[in-house]
């Protein structure tokens, strides 16, 4: 496509040693990768929003991060955008034998797990330098409710799991005691520690429950933003303000604003 090789062009000028942007020049894959993460965020942001000409713009902005590493890898001779695009093409074409597959597999239509076990094998398959581990390839990057989902997730495909939800409220109680326990111990660490068992265990009640922790998270964030938000203008139209108020008095309106549609 034109607006492709446009693109690469624009990259490979900005990243001229000759006559390119010095900022651009003196970046790396470590110094980018922020931005990435960000420019991906925005796109979610977008979405969210319904805003299609921002999530246009925010889908242009994250190609161009993409294209960003590849020209980096191009010059260093690892691999160019050419080879990402192959790449992804050969990924999503093996994952999907009911899609692009023999006849008989097109006829069969997706089978359950199948997903994940071709994954697995394209993992095994792989060749290991550290280690082999069903934990290999999770993200160190990912955001932690997000990496926690994944953990948990690849170790059930391996066999280690509760067999149903009941063994996940189980495992909630006890790490809410053990939370307990710590603030009684008074040791900000152990109290840190506790509290990150207790938030992987909610992680995986979610996962049983096939609901994405992140998504639930964020709408939580939503929920609570508009609430307070409506409690906030309502205190500011009776002319106070929050700390004025009273906590029983603050949590009438509070109940007041869940009300709201």
């Amino acid at each position: 496509m034109k607006s492709i090789e446009e693109l690469l062009e624009v990259m490979a000028r900005l990243r001229s040693r000759d006559n390119g942007c010095p900022w651009d020049v003196e970046q790396n894959f470590s110094t980018i990768a922020p931005y990435t993460i960000e420019e991906a965020y925005e796109v979610a942001d977008a979405i969210d929003r319904a805003d299609m000409d921002g999530l246009r713009d925010e889908l242009g902005d994250l190609l161009f991060q993409v294209v960003f590493h590849a020209r980096m890898a191009e010059e260093e001779g690892s691999f160019d955008f050419e080879d990402v695009v192959r790449g992804i093409v050969e990924k999503m074409t093996r994952r999907h034998p009911h899609v692009f597959g023999s006849a008989q597999e097109r006829a069969a239509g997706p089978a359950k797990g199948a997903w994940e076990q071709i994954k697995a094998a394209e993992r095994a398959a792989r060749e290991k330098t550290v280690s082999d581990s069903a934990l290999d390839d999770v993200a160190h990057a990912l955001p932690a409710l997000k990496r926690a989902y994944k953990l948990g997730k690849r170790a059930s495909s391996a066999g280690f799991d509760w067999p149903d939800t009941q063994g996940v409220r189980a495992k909630i109680q006890e790490e809410m005691a053990e939370v307990s326990a710590a603030e009684c111990g008074g040791m900000q660490q152990d109290i840190e520690d506790e509290l990150g068992d207790l938030l992987f265990a909610v992680v995986n009640l979610a996962r049983h429950l096939r609901v994405d922790p992140e998504a639930a998270l964020t709408g939580a964030n939503r929920k609570f933003e508009k609430r307070f938000r409506s409690m906030e203008k309502g205190v500011q139209d009776s002319g106070k303000r929050i700390g004025d108020l009273s906590l029983e008095a603050l949590d009438t309106r509070w109940r007041e604003a869940k009300k709201a549609p």
